[in-house]
């Protein structure tokens, strides 16, 4: 569904490896050619209860995977061995390593010190809540270097206005993740969490939009996540003139 998409961009890799399982493949596909796999294990639920037995053809879901700038370490890690066609033992002994060879002609330039001044752009952020205790609804336009993240422009916020747009984050595995904001934390146990939106987007890895509220990047996880997690502010690229919103939601 979706040109290719199974649930989000962060759950793709796993999806992949799940339709590749038992695939016998020696190598990776070349990304002009199809990629057909045959039906998942029984091994793996009852998967064999609702779909016919049948070859999957996942080159819409491989171009979804291609065309996105991963960047968070999980979800590079998640998606790896499905590209490369490998498990996750074998996509660890990979060679990576590039050449150390320099050209000859460049090993005698030594490269200047330039101070480049970086443009910088305009973010509109509110912070949303009506959902539990005392409702607020707060905006702010800050001002940062562009290709700041949505972390640095959080942190330009609360340096204005501390009183009201205070932060807290927790490090995970996904990169940092907004867990408080204005004194109100997420609860797990009220299913309650921060989402991040641009319009009406949830924000996904890299500064892509997603699509209404299947992303990350502020959004919820993968099924196999206990509770949804604010993991992307971090690697967020917002554009001069974005309006971004942090929305006090539910799961």
């Amino acid at each position: 569904k979706r040109g290719g998409m199974m649930g989000n961009i962060y759950s793709m890799g796993l999806a992949l490896q799940v339709q590749g399982g038992r695939r016998g493949r020696s190598g990776p596909a070349p990304r002009h050619r199809s990629r057909r796999f045959p039906p998942p294990p029984q091994a793996l639920g009852s998967t064999a209860m609702f779909y016919a037995p049948r070859e999957w053809d996942c080159a819409q879901a491989f171009s979804v995977v291609y065309g996105h700038d991963y960047r968070q370490p999980m979800a590079i890690a998640q998606v790896l061995p499905a590209l490369v066609g490998k498990s996750y033992l074998e996509a660890a002994s990979l060679e990576c390593a590039a050449s150390s060879e320099v050209s000859p002609s460049l090993q005698s330039l030594k490269p200047c010190p330039v101070e480049v001044q970086k443009a910088r752009i305009r973010v509109r952020y509110s912070i949303i809540n009506t959902l539990r205790g005392k409702h607020f609804n707060e905006s702010i336009s800050v001002g940062v270097p562009a290709g700041s993240t949505l972390l640095q422009v959080l942190q330009a916020a609360e340096k204005k206005e501390p009183d009201i747009f205070s932060f807290r984050t927790e490090q995970t595995s996904w990169g940092p993740m907004v867990v408080s904001i204005h004194g109100l934390a997420a609860d797990p146990e009220d299913r309650t969490y921060w989402q991040f939106l641009s319009g009406k987007d949830a924000l996904q890895e890299g500064g892509r939009h997603g699509a209404g509220g299947a992303g990350r990047q502020g959004v919820k996880d993968p099924p196999s996540h206990p509770r949804p997690s604010i993991a992307g502010v971090g690697t967020y690229v917002p554009v001069d003139g974005e309006r971004i919103r942090a929305v006090f939601s539910t799961y």
